[in-house]
């Protein structure tokens, strides 16, 4: 029996979540260790699946396969193609940084402190003790459930994981926001709150529907395997009525949507990400919503492809929405983390356009976005967490002068920038590049509304930089430190690889191509042809 590599990768996250839950309250600083050398473990593991598996090989790599509930058929199936190998590595790369931002935001607030905004006595507040070993925990254990998510090749499993992973998440954002708030503990508990309920009830509903989607699905095709229900529909001895199956992809569809998100399903997203604290608003944008955009192209087009192309001009439209709402939203904005929020809706909209596209070139682009924009959005926000930690505000007015006084934090500011208005030479303009070509290709129209996306984002990234970094030093700015060698050690590294991949981008492209030829082939469609040939 081979070594259970693809299960070890999830299940070691998950035991050191165990492990740093149960470390000793007073031992704070152990927890974050521990946590941290548990993540390297499982960027150790994902490196030799990554290493393991073959291009050219079978669509499924690296396959486990066990018994689960032998009444209801479901099984415990996973197994990797290359676009679930480029997320799980993403994966397990971003979360030692996520950690290592998050550092110190769970530790205690200060002591004593006045009260202020309240009237009355002006007394002061309580001690606050903020439980480090949970927020750690919690963090692992959400790597574990994406992980195992992009290994699931059993329905009924893939569903659990994509539910359960909703639990840590809720308590990450409801219990441990940041402190960057104006006016008193209670006002900014209350908003982290609703932010954390209006994050799961959307989620919630969403996995409901797609709940009945999975029963139907069980109920039509007598199995939760995803390899067999795909085979099936392949050769033809699976056979669904058109409006069976068009039921069936808008529920698991809607989920997606929910998650990735995609207008008009993507309220939830700003609320989340702008009550987090950095580390975790880079959790859920890079990380958990990639699960959504993900589904979409191992379920939706694999399970329903008649269903998928006949949905496709209606999602293409909701993609273009996404995009150029998203960024004219983060162009009016004035908190700096709900900017990077809209922006990131603006992306997944290119990402999904690029999926439904139906190209080879758009569902290519579209896998390396997830990739570039996950490393690209954890550089700006991450920074951005250092910048709101340093001032105590996330509002754009409150900055002035910033790389007069803190150049290199200013620096890594702008280039994380750059790559999110997808710069040449910068990781994401490859990715942007390949899915308006495929769009282009596909629904011309939609190429060149999309391309109006890209306009703004240069508008929206700019003008914060020019708002925040240069002009006169604000008093309130002009002793702030630079970014400290903790901070440096996140922050270099992902610059890094966004220099790399955005000139070298095949280690990622070489992986992701095959298996974007076989979701090409289970929706049996072809790249158009060039219509005036080349001259002889």
């Amino acid at each position: 029996m081979s070594f259970p590599l693809l299960t070890a990768t999830a299940a070691l996250p998950a035991i050191g979540a165990v492990v740093t839950a149960a470390v000793p309250a007073g031992r704070r600083t152990a927890a974050k260790w521990t946590a941290l050398l548990f993540s390297l473990g499982t960027l150790v593991l994902a490196g030799i699946v990554f290493a393991r598996f073959e291009p050219g090989g079978d669509r499924y790599q690296l396959t486990e396969s066990h018994a689960w509930i032998k009444d209801f058929g479901v099984r415990y199936d996973l197994g990797v193609d290359g676009i679930g190998v480029a997320l799980l590595g993403l994966t397990a790369l971003l979360m030692p940084f996520i950690l290592l931002a998050g550092w110190h935001d769970a530790d205690p607030s200060p002591g004593a402190r006045p009260e202020s905004g309240g009237g009355g006595t002006g007394g002061a507040k309580p001690y606050r003790w903020r439980p480090t070993q949970g927020f750690f925990a919690l963090i692992l254990m959400v790597e574990a459930m994406v992980i195992l998510s992009f290994e699931a090749t059993d329905v009924f499993l893939f569903y659990i994981l994509f539910e359960a992973m909703l639990i840590p998440m809720y308590f990450l954002i409801g219990g441990f926001g940041d402190r960057a708030h104006a006016g008193s503990d209670d006002n900014a508990a209350a908003q982290r709150s609703y932010a954390a309920v209006k994050f799961l009830l959307y989620n919630l509903a969403g996995g409901l529907i797609m709940l009945a989607a999975v029963i139907g699905l069980y109920v039509v095709a007598g199995s939760f395997s995803l390899a067999e229900i795909a085979e099936a529909r392949a050769n033809g001895s699976l056979e669904m009525a058109g409006s069976t199956e068009k039921w069936l992809f808008l529920g698991f569809f809607f989920a997606f949507a929910v998650k990735a998100p995609l207008w008009p399903l993507h309220t939830w997203l700003p609320n989340a990400m702008g009550e987090a604290t950095a580390p975790v608003a880079v959790l859920i944008t890079a990380i958990v919503d990639k699960v959504g955009t993900f589904a979409m192209l191992r379920y939706c087009l694999q399970l329903f492809p008649d269903a998928s192309k006949w949905a496709t001009p209606v999602i293409v439209v909701l993609a273009l929405v996404s995009i150029i709402y998203g960024a004219l939203l983060a162009v009016g904005q004035r908190d700096i983390k709900r900017l990077i929020a809209y922006a990131s809706i603006s992306h997944f909209g290119f990402i999904v356009l690029g999926i439904f596209a139906m190209t080879s070139q758009g569902q290519s682009g579209a896998t390396l976005y997830m990739v570039n924009h996950g490393i690209s959005t954890a550089a700006l926000m991450l920074v951005a967490g250092f910048l709101i930690t340093r001032r105590g505000s996330r509002l754009i007015a409150d900055y002035g002068g910033v790389q007069k006084v803190a150049p290199v934090l200013a620096g890594t500011f702008l280039i994380g920038g750059l790559a999110t208005l997808s710069l040449p030479g910068l990781a994401p303009f490859v990715s942007e590049f390949l899915v308006l070509v495929g769009a282009f290709s596909a629904y011309p129209a939609a190429g060149i509304i999309a391309t109006v996306g890209i306009v703004l984002a240069a508008l929206y990234v700019l003008v914060l930089y020019q708002r925040t970094m240069t002009g006169p030093v604000k008093e309130s700015v002009r002793a702030m430190p630079d970014l400290r060698v903790r901070e440096l050690a996140v922050v270099v590294p992902l610059i890094a690889l966004l220099l790399f991949l955005g000139v070298f981008p095949k280690p990622v492209a070489d992986v992701v191509n095959p298996a974007v030829q076989h979701t090409m082939q289970d929706v049996q469609k072809k790249d158009p042809q060039p219509e005036v040939e080349a001259a002889k």
